[in-house]
């Protein structure tokens, strides 16, 4: 027997091979000669239905009045070949978008003796050709491979976009290899076709290709495998299908193996991966992989008697950062950040990123509390020496907080929780510094979840009222104005005051609605008193950072027809901290609206000589825990002298807040303060008795 089949028994076994493809012969009249399973599966005729007719009938009636079919085998008869891309119908009367080549066949004597015809039903393509204009890089990469594919129809086999060898199953000689399983595989410079893999192929592929072809020899329904191979391109993911076709007559018996490379698409997909369980800017493992992280933690500390800890953290002052230097210097910082933080941790602790300036540590194997507590330490210590950055220096905190399992909880989302509750507090107590969850802190945690949702009933059923305290002018005795005061009454609890809940308003974001009520009801109560007495509302730093403050304070003035030189603004030193130029732009704009500006609690937190130079202040507010110890402390004298001469020399109105005697009032006079408030001249009282308690305080 020869080692190498004849050409004519090669190209049937191929053509007999190939389902996804409709090949068959014409006459030179165009009548079908042949028929393989592809053209049957394509168009849905069997061989006896087709063979012997004219391959017009594969084109509409339209197609054939026009003489399309005459005209294509024209072309081919003229050029060597027709091709292109259409409709065309399947026995059904269906229509499915194909791709159709059509080749002349002349024999030695260069006479024509028919036509060999190709036709790939390419619909599923087309579609994904719509689909794929939408699609990201990895979608057109895939694209252009299919595009390639379509245009790749020079011949039956290079037609074929994967490694397609047919090896004889007797001989095990190599009877057939297309040009990319000799890329793949071959040896330069020596042929595949006539050898055993041994003989042509490096050892490592030639002992893959022996066990591909060998299972699939074994095999009536053919093997499929997924395999990483050793290839003259490299190391390579191959997708192989290896099935036995018999010769058709029966003399022989053959392997086809069919492998697409399939490296790229597992690379592309472990990269999606890769982004889909891991921060962009940092490479830490994001949110999604955290919480992976963790449940696999807990099970494992479960099943070893270990602790697993949960950790929290956030920067100190980062936002500060942002603001100076840039988000790109901001990110930057970021990036370092997470380098210092996984030096001091173990390789088998996760570091996490959870988004802005938050970061997110599962320490697992623990033995006890301790171990959890001295890692926080380690992070903020590793933390605290300066950054250096594109030439800048700076210093950062970090607040931590730790909740430990299953002393805590035993649930992820809980443990997690509970880190966070601890990392609150830990800001609370001064930032820079790590607390661990204990009871107490869900108990609070508790309760100002339950002072927010009531704070929302209060908005929605008009619990919250203003209170009025007046404020003296120290010449005349006489109430210029009232400071508006907000106040809850509570239906169970009774009157809650601001400290109770303004702080948890503030971290709800419920003070802008808060605010905005405390504006309009001031304005609307002051426009109805029957004098030009001025009404003064305080405005957080959560306040003043919004950017429609402006338009909410104008719309408010409008909507009530209080004059704006009768409004006075309250605002405290902090609200001053951080973007300066922006904050100074906010006031001057307030400030053209005629309103008044006052500087609350002057002397209490940060210097604010900077702001009385640069912004005309109406009126500064001595802080009452000076006017309390004033009688006693030379050193609160001294800062209330201090502010009352700054005060009078920029002209600027002094109150003194807290003045409970008349001891504090004359010491006050004396140092030349113009305004007074407190329990000597009146407790804060609702709208309805302000004229009552000035009737009574003046007789």
């Amino acid at each position: 027997m020869s080692l190498v089949a004849s050409p004519d028994i090669m190209y049937r076994l191929l053509i007999q091979s190939v389902v996804d493809y409709a090949i068959y012969l014409l006459t030179p009249e165009g009548i079908v000669a042949n028929w393989n399973p592809g053209a049957q599966r394509a168009k849905g005729y069997l061989a006896d239905e087709i063979v012997g007719k004219h391959y017009s009938l594969f084109y509409s009636e339209a197609e054939r009045a026009a003489g399309l079919p005459a005209h294509n085998l024209e072309q081919a008869r003229c050029t060597g070949r027709f091709e292109e891309v259409g409709v065309r119908l399947r026995k059904d009367g269906s229509a499915f978008h194909a791709h159709v080549v059509i080749d002349a066949v002349h024999d030695d004597d260069g006479r024509l003796v028919g036509f060999a015809k190709v036709t790939r039903d390419i619909s599923e393509r087309h579609q994904q050709e719509l689909e794929l204009l939408k699609a990201k890089e990895l979608a057109e990469q895939y694209s252009q491979e299919m595009a390639k594919l379509s245009q790749f129809l020079d011949s039956v086999i290079a037609n074929i976009p994967a490694s397609v060898m047919v090896q004889d199953l007797e001989s095990q000689r190599i009877l057939l290899a297309n040009q990319q399983a000799e890329r793949l595989f071959g040896v330069p410079g020596s042929s595949m076709i006539g050898q055993l893999p041994a003989q042509s192929l490096a050892p490592a592929a030639a002992d893959y290709l022996e066990q591909q072809l060998a299972r699939g020899a074994r095999s009536t329904k053919g093997y499929a495998a997924e395999t990483r191979v050793d290839t003259q391109c490299g190391p390579r993911t191959l997708r192989s299908r290896t099935l036995l076709s018999q010769h058709r007559e029966g003399q022989a018996d053959y392997v086809l193996f069919v492998a697409e490379d399939a490296t790229e698409e597992l690379a592309a997909h472990a990269q999606i991966h890769h982004m889909a369980h891991h921060d962009a800017l940092t490479g830490l493992p994001n949110r999604t992989l955290f919480h992976e992280r963790l449940r696999q933690a807990l099970v494992r500390g479960d099943e070893n008697a270990k602790l697993t800890a949960a950790l929290c953290l956030d920067l100190d002052n980062f936002k500060n950062i942002n603001d100076s230097l840039g988000h790109a210097f901001g990110d930057k910082l970021l990036r370092e950040l997470g380098k210092r933080l996984r030096r001091e941790l173990r390789e088998h602790d996760t570091l996490a990123r959870l988004g802005g300036d938050e970061f997110a540590i599962v320490l697992t194997g623990l033995d006890g509390r301790d171990a959890a507590c001295n890692t926080a330490q380690r992070l903020i210590n590793a933390i605290c020496p300066p950054f250096q950055i594109e030439g800048h220096q700076f210093t950062v905190g970090v607040s931590i907080g730790v909740a430990i399992a299953p002393d805590d909880n035993d649930q992820a989302e809980q443990l997690l929780g509970y880190a966070d509750m601890a990392l609150y507090e830990a800001k609370r107590n001064g930032r820079n510094r790590y607390e661990c969850f204990n009871v107490e802190l869900d108990v609070a945690a508790r309760q100002r979840r339950l002072v927010e949702t009531d704070l929302r009933t209060a908005l929605h059923l008009g619990q919250l009222q203003l209170h009025y305290q007046p404020v003296v002018d120290q010449q005349t005795s006489s109430v210029t104005g009232y400071e508006a005061l907000l106040r809850w009454e509570h239906p169970t609890r009774g009157m809650v005051m601001p400290m109770d809940f303004i702080p948890i308003a503030e971290e709800t974001g419920l003070i802008h609605e808060l605010g905005i009520r405390a504006l309009n009801l001031a304005c609307q109560e002051a426009a109805s008193w029957d004098s030009e007495q001025t009404v003064s509302v305080n405005l957080s730093p959560v306040q003043f950072k919004n950017a429609n403050l402006v338009h909410t304070v104008a719309l408010a003035l409008s909507d009530s027809g209080l004059p704006a030189r009768r409004l006075e603004l309250e605002i405290t030193e902090s609200v001053l901290l951080g973007n300066s130029e922006e904050n100074v732009r906010t006031l001057r704009a307030l400030k053209d609206l005629g309103v008044s500006i006052s500087l609350d609690d002057f002397g209490t937190g940060y210097s604010s000589l900077g702001y009385l130079r640069s912004f005309p202040f109406d009126r500064i507010k001595i802080d009452k825990s000076f006017v309390h110890d004033m009688c006693d402390s030379r050193e609160a004298m001294s800062i209330i002298r201090a502010i009352t001469d700054l005060s009078n020399s920029l002209m600027i109105k002094t109150t003194a807040e807290g003045v409970e005697s008349e001891e504090q009032m004359r010491r006050l006079a004396a140092e030349g303060c113009s305004h007074f408030q407190g329990y000597l001249y009146g407790r804060p009282v609702p709208a309805s008795e302000r004229l009552k308690q000035v009737a009574l305080l003046w007789g």
